[in-house]
């Protein structure tokens, strides 16, 4: 647990570093466990039995420190919505809907009961198309791109959607969704959808095409000031190195910090899970409700969202921003990736 604590501390993009931000609470819990028996069953301690346990506990406060904005501990990044006009509000559902999963029935249940304005649903073959194609009566603005590799999306819209486009960012394989939302009160929103390729061996090698896709629309938001949301599953965990450059370049705020953890996946697996799926906003926006939806087949629990579009938001909440180091580092990774 040392080790693995230790290992993403080098900033390099093969898988079986990257994979080590991802069990952070879990080592954190063995580490915990590890440390107090230890204590209990020490007899006429070393030197070296002093310097494991002061490894352990440093191990043990970095994890801690790492995961602390997750936490009710930590300042709440997003604020909660004051005056918040009907009129300039939006809701989303996202879902990675596990290509391979058939029961569509408790999704539509959980859209029905939440009425979201845009429902984003990835990992969407044909058949989900088809289960979901009676969402157009009420959502009628539809974006599609079908895929069997486990890289589809699909994106309904009650809310009139302008410049609507798929993109391939990075990999030729791995699309993602672009638009201009309209709220009810004419005001217009970025909405960016994303779903990366995962950093495993069956995937691939590295993190760099991942990361280079969320740093590519972190730059296109970058000293635009615009009113934007990216959504989506990520397949990143939320405390990782770059979840956190990917809000200094973009200034985007991560309505889980100060409120929780949000595990998303792996639904099936209840002491195995990490926060995976995720919606930023801009500052212009502070938070109706935020919450992780009940399980639906999936190996993902779906996110619903609801954020108010408010006129003094933007000077009241901070939003991070890139120093040098990190204004160089997200470009190197961009070269990396797309040369």
């Amino acid at each position: 647990m040392i080790a693995a604590t230790a290992v993403p501390l080098a900033r390099a993009d093969a898988w079986w570093v990257r994979v080590f931000d991802f069990p952070r609470l879990q080592i954190a819990l063995i580490l915990l466990l590890t440390f107090v028996s230890y204590l209990l069953v020490r007899e006429d301690p070393s030197v070296g039995d002093n310097i494991f346990l002061g490894l352990l506990a440093l191990a043990l406060i970095y994890q801690a420190y790492r995961m602390a904005p997750y936490t009710p501990l930590y300042r709440k990044q997003v604020q909660m919505g004051r005056q918040a006009d009907p009129e300039n509000t939006i809701s989303l559902l996202i879902s990675n809907v596990q290509m391979t999963n058939r029961n569509a029935r408790v999704l539509r249940r959980l859209i029905g009961e939440h009425d979201p304005d845009i429902i984003l649903t990835v990992e969407t073959d044909a058949w989900w198309e088809h289960e979901l194609a009676d969402l157009e009566r009420t959502h009628p603005y539809v974006v599609r791109q079908v895929q069997d590799n486990t890289y589809g999306m699909l994106l309904h819209s009650r809310l009139a959607l302008r410049d609507a486009r798929v993109e391939f960012l990075v990999e030729k394989d791995v699309p993602s969704i672009h638009a201009f939302v309209r709220l009810r009160s004419g005001e217009e929103v970025e909405l960016h959808c994303l779903h990366p390729r995962p950093p495993a061996p069956q995937e691939s090698d590295r993190t760099t095409e991942r990361d280079a896709e969320l740093l590519i629309v972190a730059k296109q938001l970058k000293d635009k000031d615009a009113r934007a949301i990216v959504a989506g599953d990520l397949n990143d965990v939320a405390w990782s190195r770059t979840n956190s450059l990917f809000q200094s370049i973009s200034g985007m705020l991560d309505p889980r910090v100060g409120r929780g953890f949000f595990h998303t996946f792996n639904a099936n697996w209840p002491f195995i899970r990490f926060p995976l799926d995720h919606v930023f906003s801009s500052r212009h926006f502070r938070l109706i409700d935020f919450k992780r939806l009940p399980y639906c087949g999936s190996d993902h629990f779906p996110v619903f969202v609801k954020l108010a579009l408010e006129p003094d938001a933007q000077r009241e909440q901070e939003h991070p921003q890139a120093t040098a180091e990190e204004a160089q580092e997200a470009q190197e990774k961009i070269e990396a990736a797309t040369s």
